[in-house]
C-alpha cells in the first residue's frame, strides 16, 4: 500500500449515512459514519473501508450536526473518542437518562465494554465549510470489534422505518424492496439478561472516563519530547518506564494507546523507526513529515498510517502550534529506534 493510499485526507472521507439500524430514526438520521481504518463495526455492508490492514485497532469517525443523536448501545471491545470539532454530550444507560457528560474540541473519553452510551453533537463549528456540523474521531479495540448491541427501543423505530438488523449483523433495507434472505433471521431484541450485565453510571461516574484536554500532563522529559518545542502527553494507557511517560487518567488496559504531540512552530522530532504502525491524526494546525524520504503535509483532521519500520521525522512548518493524536497497538508499545 503507497503513502498515498495509507493517508486519509478529511475532505476525502467517504461517509455512510445509513451505517446503522438507527440512521432512519428522527433525530439520528443525518449522521455520517467513516470507518477510516480496519472494519469497523458498520452494519451497512455498502460502507467504505478507506484502510484494510489490520493495526490492532480500528479508527473511525462520526460526523454530526447539532441536535443529531448516536442512539444508546454497547460494544464488545473498548471506544475512546476525541472530539475534534463541536461540543457533545455523552449519555449512558438504556434509556440515556443515567448520566450525562458534556465533552468540547480535544477532550477524550474512554467507554468501557459494560456501559450503554449515546451521543448527541449539541453544538457544530459556528463558520467555514463544515458549519453547523461536530466530528468525532473514534479508536475501537482489536482487528475485529465485533458488532453493536443496541438498547430495546432502537429497534422498534428501526422497523417503522424500514431497516431490519439481521442476526449476522447486517441490515435490510425494506423501504429499497429487500427481503429477510430464507436462510437468514432477525436479530433478537436484546433481551433483560443482556441488560442485566451492563452498569449503571451516573453523570458523576462518567468524570472518571473522561480526560479534558486542560487536564492533559504535557512532559518534556520523554523519549519524543526530548526535542526543542516539544511535548508529549499521554492520552490513554499505562505508564511506560522505557520511554519515560507517565500514566494517562485512564490507565487501565486498552490494547492499544494514545498520545498527545505538541510541536511549536519550527519543532522537529528526528528521524526513527517503531515497530508498529502508528496512526498520526492532527487535531490543530499541520504538520510535515518525511517517510522514506517522501514529505507528506498533514492537515487538521487528516488520518495517516505510517507503516512499520519506515523512517519518520515530524516538523511544523506552520506559525501556530501543531496537536497530532497518535495511536498505536498494545498496552506499552515498543521504544522509537532513531536513526
Amino acid at each position: 500500500m503507497s503513502l498515498k493510499e495509507r493517508t486519509v485526507r478529511y475532505d476525502e472521507l467517504k461517509a455512510c449515512m445509513t451505517a446503522f439500524i438507527d440512521t432512519r430514526s428522527p433525530g439520528s438520521d443525518k449522521k455520517e459514519n467513516f470507518t477510516i481504518i480496519g472494519p469497523g463495526v458498520a452494519e451497512n455492508p455498502e460502507q467504505h473501508v478507506h484502510i484494510g490492514i489490520p493495526h490492532g485497532f480500528n479508527i473511525g469517525g462520526a460526523r454530526q450536526p447539532a441536535g443529531c443523536l448516536n442512539s444508546q448501545h454497547s460494544h464488545l471491545t473498548e471506544e475512546v473518542f476525541l472530539v475534534h470539532t463541536g461540543k457533545w454530550d455523552f449519555m449512558s444507560g438504556v434509556t440515556g437518562k443515567d448520566g450525562c457528560i458534556t465533552l468540547s474540541a480535544g477532550d477524550v473519553i474512554s467507554i468501557p465494554t459494560d456501559i450503554f452510551r449515546g451521543f448527541e453533537c449539541i453544538e457544530g463549528l459556528l463558520d467555514g465549510q463544515h458549519k453547523g456540523l461536530g466530528y468525532l474521531h473514534a479508536v475501537l479495540g482489536k482487528d475485529d470489534p465485533g458488532r453493536v448491541l443496541w438498547t430495546p427501543d432502537v429497534f422498534d423505530l428501526a422497523t417503522e422505518y424500514g431497516l431490519v438488523l439481521l442476526a449476522d449483523g447486517s441490515l435490510v433495507d425494506t423501504n429499497k424492496g429487500q427481503t429477510i434472505p430464507d436462510n437468514s433471521s432477525p436479530m433478537p431484541v436484546t433481551s433483560k439478561e443482556q441488560i442485566a450485565t451492563h452498569r449503571i453510571v451516573n453523570s458523576k461516574d462518567l468524570i472518571d472516563i473522561v480526560l479534558h484536554k486542560d487536564d492533559f500532563n504535557w512532559q518534556n522529559d520523554t523519549l519524543m519530547s526530548q526535542f526543542d518545542g516539544v511535548q508529549e502527553a499521554s492520552l490513554v494507557g499505562l505508564a511506560s518506564a522505557q520511554e519515560h511517560i507517565k500514566a494517562s487518567k485512564l490507565n487501565w488496559s486498552h490494547g492499544f494507546v494514545m498520545r498527545a504531540l505538541k510541536l511549536q512552530p519550527n519543532a522537529v522530532i528526528q528521524a526513527h523507526t517503531r515497530s508498529e504502525e502508528e496512526v498520526i491524526f492532527v487535531h490543530k494546525g499541520s504538520l510535515t513529515m518525511k517517510v522514506d524520504n517522501e514529505v507528506i503535509i498533514l492537515s487538521e483532521g487528516d488520518n495517516f498510517s505510517t507503516p512499520i519500520g519506515n523512517v519518520r521525522d515530524f516538523e511544523n512548518t506552520g506559525k501556530q502550534d501543531c496537536i497530532v493524536y497518535i495511536t498505536r497497538r498494545g498496552d506499552v508499545p515498543e521504544i522509537p529506534n532513531f536513526v
